[in-house]
């Protein structure tokens, strides 16, 4: 951590004592409104129950950049437990961000349409498509948003994958994975996973690692406006 430029969140915020533990970066609204220059907005779309976990642990990656980084955290209308540092989907809808993160949630084994928050969830994932330059989906974000955009379904694995797995780079020369070697390591821990046929028979995506064991690990569309990491 500490490399390059801080990364700007609310002056409180639980993750920050955290994050400056690990002599990470973290510059408070207050210093950040001082400098002259554009940070990137992101907002980052929490449904992870133990919000500040994953709020420190993408926080904590966020800081790896030379770029002030802007972060705004959401949550769904419908969790009972409302933070005080998050805000919800009517907050920020007219909102515009470079990048948008949709975190992964303890669902898996459910249909989408019975999520309790699928309705307002794909609205906002429409909203992406308007206002957000790109989306990172995870795990099963990744799932809904490949199934809500492009009709993939998930498969239920009846085992649990579990672990870390060798992922094959299917192009080398594709910019999102510059720096990755040949054979990367991917953790995956899910009980659900996407059929890599179905990808194929859509023109828009396209798999970026792929491995034995986890199929596809990395999913792109073709402009990178979308981003799915199973």
């Amino acid at each position: 951590g500490g490399v390059g430029l801080p990364i700007k969140i609310a002056d409180s915020l639980p993750a920050r004592a955290v994050l400056e533990s690990e002599n990470i970066f973290v510059m408070t609204e207050h210093r950040a409104a001082t400098q002259d220059i554009r940070p990137l907005r992101i907002g980052l779309l929490n449904l992870m129950p133990l919000k500040i976990i994953t709020e420190t642990q993408i926080l904590r990656c966020l800081s790896n950049t030379p770029i002030q980084i802007e972060v705004d955290l959401i949550q769904t209308e419908t969790e009972d437990h409302l933070l005080t540092f998050y805000k919800t989907f009517d907050d920020i809808c007219d909102q515009k961000y470079d990048g948008f993160i949709i975190t992964g949630a303890p669902v898996e084994t459910m249909p989408f349409e019975e999520v309790e928050y699928w309705k307002e969830l794909t609205e906002i994932m429409d909203w992406t498509k308007t206002h957000v330059h790109s989306t990172l989906h995870i795990c099963w974000g990744a799932q809904a948003g490949l199934f809500h955009h492009y009709g993939i379904p998930k498969y239920n694995l009846g085992k649990k994958l579990f672990g870390v797995f060798p992922q094959y780079l299917q192009d080398e020369y594709c910019f999102l994975t510059n720096g990755f070697d040949e054979i990367c390591l991917q953790p995956h821990s899910r009980l659900a996973g996407i059929n890599e046929g179905d990808i194929a028979h859509n023109p828009e995506l396209q798999v970026l690692t792929w491995g034995p064991k986890s199929g596809p690990g990395l999913i792109a569309t073709r402009d990178f406006s979308e981003v799915f990491a199973l």
